[in-house]
């Protein structure tokens, strides 16, 4: 069995009195693809920036390719270039065209020369579709642009994971089937994901494994096919029953809200 390529292990982390996470450990294996389901601030969003260290966590170690993220003594902001996040809103700078706010990584971080970085960013953009609104601004595009763009941004990086929190929750429904596609795209070339979603057939079409968290614990993890025909936690099939009645059998919203 391949060694992980990302190893969580035994994560904690308190906002004053309030335990979000309470001792969260797994592995990721290359390639594999991990579905964070569960209900609104049970942690899910802190695990995700505890593996980064954008949010430090109190307790607990982050390894990636077996190097400690949570080790005092890395450089962490040369490992994150190893670690791409598409964040629930899109964080692109509005004053920089698509192409421009891909660019800025590479220029900034990478070093790459101007005309080298924009042949870069001009390929992912082609890769999720957007070649054609590489000079445009974030005004003129949609969200679904946006957060396609936001993927290039992470993806031209090549990072070895793929971080995704929530990434369509901001989405009007007619716009999330374009940036699932691009990430579907991504897990079929082989790409590591851990993804925090409520997007249930994305789950079940694209996932290698779910896990559910509660209360800032792993309730219940396994493959799509074991948690959604026969969960082992009453919890876990309670939340799937509610979350099927608010966005579809298959992962198509009901309604405009949206749970974060």
């Amino acid at each position: 069995m391949a060694e992980p390529i990302l190893r969580i292990e035994d994560i904690h982390k308190a906002y004053g009195k309030t335990k979000v996470l309470r001792g969260v450990s797994f592995d990721v294996a290359p390639g594999e693809v991990v579905v964070i389901i569960g209900p609104s601030g049970t942690g899910k969003s802190t695990l995700l920036r505890c593996v980064n260290l954008l949010t430090v966590p109190d307790r607990g170690r982050v390894w990636l390719e077996g190097v400690e993220l949570t080790d005092k003594a890395v450089d962490i902001n040369k490992a994150r270039e190893k670690i791409g996040m598409v964040f629930q809103e899109f964080n692109l700078f509005t004053h920089l065209t698509a192409v421009q706010n891909v660019m800025l990584a590479l220029t900034k971080v990478k070093g790459m020369k101007t005309a080298e970085a924009r042949a870069r960013a001009e390929r992912e953009l082609e890769k999720v579709g957007l070649a054609d609104k590489a000079d445009l601004y974030p005004a003129e595009l949609s969200g679904g642009q946006k957060q396609r763009v936001a993927i290039a941004r992470a993806l031209a990086m090549n990072p070895k994971v793929m971080l995704f929190d929530e990434p369509t929750s901001a989405l009007d429904p007619e716009l999330i089937g374009e940036v699932l596609e691009v990430m579907q795209a991504l897990a079929s070339q082989g790409m590591t994901m851990l993804v925090v979603s409520h997007e249930l057939g994305f789950a079940r079409e694209v996932a290698d494994r779910i896990i559910f968290l509660e209360d800032g614990v792993i309730a219940e993890e396994g493959p799509p096919e074991q948690l959604f025909v026969n969960p082992r936690n009453p919890r876990t099939r309670e939340f799937l029953y509610k979350l099927t009645e608010l966005y579809g059998e298959h992962g198509e919203p009901k309604s405009r809200g949206r749970e974060r």
